[in-house]
């Protein structure tokens, strides 16, 4: 992105720093996120990028309209006639929509730089008590991965996968329809165990934090991933539950015409359209036919690899949500399973 899209601290309200993003020894007074799981002594695990969210819906017929025609998702076969799958990158599938009784998150899969990943990860897994299994050779195939785990997150029960392509990378081409639709952008779910979630996702799994709302909600990024957050942990009161699933576009166009198209097809818009200041980026937030909430964003603030800025604890007021002023409705957020 380029350095017009990153934050700017003027007239915004001053933010502490943590300590590095990569330390595993040491936090901040200000960290509000800090849990009493141990530290690793681990090899650090790298990441490419979420690269698929499956999601349970109640009506496949109705979700896959609104997921081609609104969403503006490319349909893919692969070979499971159950399972709706989807394009919105130059992955193979981006998106899979399963049958299920309650509407909800069925599974997160983040691809790994490579396949000497799978080391340090299955000892980060085994060190945490972390359930996990090989993905089957057939649903590789399916998939057009190599090889991938499938672990269930001890705090919550969200499934989480981690794959690798075999060599060289096959490299798709997404068909723009409704949208230019660059990728998946990151995934949030919300947790009565935020502290200790948080602490997973970051020591265990090496994911590095960009900045946290106070007593809120932390994002992260999968290290060394540059877009400032690819998952996002809030805080719940009671249950574990599903926030949002959104789609990064390259154009800002594509978020006025999805507003229209929403406007036009009388969709429910919940937040938005507006900016949010820690990422910078421009976001319309909307529901889709069983409630969850997709968001649509353009722009981000990247970080490099080495020499990245602190993370800020930023403090909970409206002007960091949306500089722009508006106001979530009381639906966004809070319908899906995790």
């Amino acid at each position: 992105m380029s350095g017009a899209m990153r934050t700017r601290s003027s007239g915004l309200p001053k933010a502490c720093a943590f300590r590095s993003a990569r330390s595993f020894s040491t936090w901040s007074p200000c960290d509000p996120t800090v849990a009493s799981a141990s530290s690793f002594d681990l090899t650090m695990i790298r990441f490419n990028r979420l690269s698929r969210v499956d999601l349970y819906v109640t009506d496949l017929a109705r979700s896959r309209e609104f997921y081609e025609q609104i969403v503006g998702l490319e349909p893919v076969t692969t070979g499971d006639g159950s399972i709706a799958s989807y394009r919105c990158s130059d992955d193979f599938v981006s998106v899979r929509l399963v049958p299920g009784k309650t509407p909800g998150l069925s599974a997160a899969a983040w691809e790994l730089q490579d396949s000497a990943q799978f080391e340090p990860l299955e000892r980060a897994l085994r060190s945490s008590d972390t359930t996990y299994a090989p993905v089957s050779q057939e649903e590789c195939a399916l998939l057009r991965i190599e090889r991938g785990l499938r672990a269930r997150d001890p705090h919550n029960g969200t499934t989480l996968e981690f794959f690798t392509f075999a060599a060289p990378r096959e490299r798709h081409v997404f068909s723009p329809t409704s949208a230019k639709i660059m990728q998946l952008g990151h995934v949030v779910f919300a947790t009565p165990k935020y502290e200790e979630t948080v602490a997973y996702f970051e020591r265990v799994l090496n994911f590095a934090r960009s900045d946290a709302v106070e007593n809120s909600i932390t994002f992260m990024r999968s290290f060394p991933n540059p877009f400032h957050h690819g998952i996002g942990v809030a805080r719940a009161e009671k249950t574990p539950h599903f926030h949002h699933l959104n789609f990064m576009v390259s154009d800002i166009d594509d978020v006025g015409r999805l507003h229209t198209r929403l406007k036009k097809g009388r969709i429910p818009i919940v937040y938005g359209p507006g900016r949010h200041p820690i990422s910078t980026s421009i976001f319309l937030y909307f529901l889709d036919p069983d409630g969850m909430t997709l968001e649509y964003s353009f722009g981000m603030e990247t970080f490099p690899e080495e020499a990245a800025r602190e993370p800020r604890l930023l403090p909970r007021r409206p002007e960091w949500s949306d500089s722009w002023g508006s106001v979530p409705a009381p639906e966004f957020g809070k319908v899906g399973v995790l």
